[in-house]
């Protein structure tokens, strides 16, 4: 997921994170200074709802304008199915503890 709080802000007039953060306060979400520049600056980890709910009230928008998709990098992470052997037999990966041992 791309956080896209900046963007959308700017769509809607706001371009400074103390603009941002005044006006969230004035709706109730008390954020602090550094929160609000993690917010403002970067991707945050985690989000409350409730705070994403404020967010999204502010802005007039919807949690699809601040969060968006990027399957291609979702399918980069994914890992291969099988994946052949130098002796030509199919190994497929198991997930846990007991994990195949790699062909000799």
């Amino acid at each position: 997921m791309r956080w896209n709080l900046r963007m959308t802000a700017a769509e809607r007039g706001i371009w400074k994170s103390t603009e941002m953060r005044r006006q969230l306060a004035d709706a109730g979400l008390e954020i602090s200074a550094g929160k609000m520049s993690a917010l403002w600056a970067g991707t945050p980890t985690t989000i409350r709802l409730d705070d994403l709910d404020v967010i999204c009230s502010v802005l007039e928008c919807t949690p699809t304008e601040l969060l968006i998709p990027e399957p291609d990098k979702v399918a980069a992470l994914k890992p291969a199915r099988e994946v052949e052997a130098t002796s030509g037999t199919v190994v497929t990966p198991r997930l846990g503890r007991h994990r195949s041992a790699p062909p000799v």
